[in-house]
């Protein structure tokens, strides 16, 4: 699947590196742009966190638990594991009966700075909690209590991860093309990029007075702009695009170079994945692309900061920049 050059670094007057992908701009006609390959296979990883929330809501789950729009901004999170989040995954297990032994994703040092200077500078280990997935494996435990079902809830024939690819297969509109394990130790299943898109137009296009999928996408997109700084955190991309188009765009990354954007008021779902697996040039993909269609204004400063023209090294001299590919939007 041959990808399409999509973000260049220039020095020098010279391209000194290329990022190839895949995109897809997915409207209620069907993919209306495509750069690359639209039928390229491909992990979504974090990116379907929304997906794979979808059981967690639309089954009552949430609901009987009585979690609020902060829990679900959570359970589609890649949290950076800053006081805000682990406190509020804590208190959500806790809430639960449930405590840190209970979740299935692993430990790592946190990203949040204050958090990791923590870890660095103490004898003190990281919990499970600090798991940048964890807002989504409390989602998982609560529709696990739900469905009333074994404590092993990331094996792939658990009713929690069945519900989830039931979801999955039928928002993307594909059979999956495979499984893998994440990092966070749940599969993650496999589709085409203009699927992904697909299940993103799905969540712009759905309507609180739909059908109770319908109803589960907006509350989750509607949690995920509301409360952009639980999605990802300070400093971090998803929370600043969210914010710098007012709360109308949702945005999520996925590991490996993966973005995805929802836009309701265009009824227009975005995938994308750079072919090296490189963050900052889905960070700069994505951003060319919402500029592109209008939802973010050129001249914010997240679009510099993403997109940046102009490079400087470390004492503040002019070295280069990044630009959109010939053909890229």
């Amino acid at each position: 699947m041959a990808p399409q050059s999509l973000i260049e670094l220039w020095r020098g007057g010279l391209c000194e590196s290329i990022h190839a992908g895949h995109a897809v701009v997915y409207g209620p006609q069907g993919a209306e742009m495509v750069w690359g390959q639209a039928d390229a296979v491909i992990f979504p990883r974090s990116s379907c966190k929304m997906i794979q929330a979808l059981p967690l809501v639309e089954s009552g789950a949430a609901d009987a638990a009585g979690l609020a729009e902060r829990h679900l901004a959570l359970a589609c999170a890649s949290h950076s594991g800053a006081a805000l989040h682990t406190k509020a995954v804590a208190a959500w297990l806790s809430d639960l009966g449930l405590a840190d032994e209970d979740l299935r994703c692993g430990a790592h040092v946190p990203r949040d700075p204050e958090a990791r200077r923590h870890f660095t500078c103490t004898d003190d280990k990281p919990c499970q909690i600090h798991n940048n997935c964890s807002g989504k494996h409390s989602g998982f435990l609560t529709l696990n209590r739900h469905l009333k079902g074994g404590s092993e809830y990331v094996e792939i024939d658990h009713p929690v991860q069945s519900a989830v690819r039931a979801a999955f297969e039928e928002v993307t509109g594909e059979t999956v093309a495979g499984w893998g394990i994440d990092g966070c130790s749940a599969p993650n299943f496999a589709c085409t990029v203009e699927a992904l898109a697909r299940a993103m137009q799905f969540f712009a296009a759905a309507k609180p007075e739909g059908s109770l999928r319908e109803n589960a996408a907006v509350r989750l997109r509607r949690a995920m702009v509301a409360f952009p700084e639980l999605v990802a955190g300070e400093e971090r991309a998803c929370t600043k695009l969210m914010r710098a188009m007012g709360g109308k765009v949702a945005v999520k990354v996925g590991a490996e170079g993966v973005f995805v954007a929802i836009l309701p008021e265009q009824k227009r779902g975005v995938a994308l994945k750079i072919a090296d697996g490189t963050t900052r040039a889905s960070e700069a993909a994505i951003t060319a692309i919402l500029v592109y269609l209008g939802a973010l204004d050129p001249a914010h400063p997240v679009v510099e900061e993403l997109l940046p023209t102009v490079q400087r090294n470390w004492r503040g001299l002019e070295t280069g920049g990044m630009r959109r590919a010939e053909g890229f939007c």
